[in-house]
């Protein structure tokens, strides 16, 4: 498990500092903090990151509104970033809605509506609408990455590091390499949102990664995957299991 990994954009020390506290008492990993143009160009082509925090005036010009702009344009690593800034100016705003932020924040900020902004951009990233919604703990899903909320943190798990997905009524239990995961969503869901060469149902209440898989026992309909870990094989799905793999006789 990984955690969600900020870029933060601010050239003022103290201020960048504060926030990267904030952010890291969250459970959010600070992958950089650049402090003018050429600094965030230089992390955006070289960080692993998945979400950036943009001031607009950066040394007194509007360069973060300049960075916004590369970010939105970018053909491979189109990112999601939120605007934090002292900027109040109506021309200001208009300027940096055309670079289409997740966010729009005024310093000084509210804590919480900043961690709210940061779910709900990465949220709406991935085209998800009310993807955080349980009491304890949901996920955003891409081909990559499950994004779990889990108490006051956001976790990053990648997905092929899952080993299988285990429905329980409304539940999925998620297990991967290193540990397990419960959240609220439908195994059907599921299924849609992730790698369909990777991802297949075995029977109705697993869903395994092809890639996993060490032994097929068709005659048990068993399926034993890395770790020892076993799925249920039904009829309905054995052919299609079985196909994906060249045989030798």
């Amino acid at each position: 498990m990984e955690q969600i990994q900020v870029l933060i954009v601010e050239d003022n020390q103290e201020q960048s500092e504060h926030l990267s506290q904030m952010l890291e008492n969250h459970g959010f990993y600070i992958a950089g903090i650049a402090t003018n143009f050429q600094e965030a160009v230089e992390m955006f082509h070289y960080k692993d990151f998945d979400i950036i925090i943009i001031d607009i005036f950066l040394n007194g010009r509007p360069e973060g509104i300049s960075f916004a702009q590369f970010v939105d344009v970018h053909p491979v690593k189109h990112k999601p970033f939120i605007f934090l800034t002292s900027a109040t100016s109506r021309d200001v705003f208009n300027r940096a809605k055309l670079t289409k932020p997740f966010a729009y924040l005024i310093k000084p900020y509210n804590e919480l509506e900043l961690i709210y902004a940061i779910e709900n951009a990465i949220e709406k990233f991935y085209a998800q609408e009310d993807s955080f919604t349980a009491e304890e703990e949901n996920a955003v899903i891409s081909h990559e990455h499950l994004f779990i909320k889990k108490g006051k943190s956001l976790k990053k798990v990648r997905t092929n590091e899952i080993i299988f997905i285990e429905v329980e009524e409304k539940y999925c239990n998620i297990l991967t390499e290193k540990e397990k995961f419960v959240i609220l969503i439908s195994l059907v869901k599921i299924l849609e949102l992730l790698d369909a060469a990777k991802f297949y149902r075995t029977h109705r209440n697993f869903i395994i990664n092809i890639l996993k898989i060490e032994e097929i026992i068709p005659k048990d309909n068993l399926v034993i995957l890395e770790g020892n870990h076993k799925a249920t094989l039904s009829g309905k799905y054995k052919d299609e299991i079985i196909n994906q793999f060249r045989t030798l006789k």
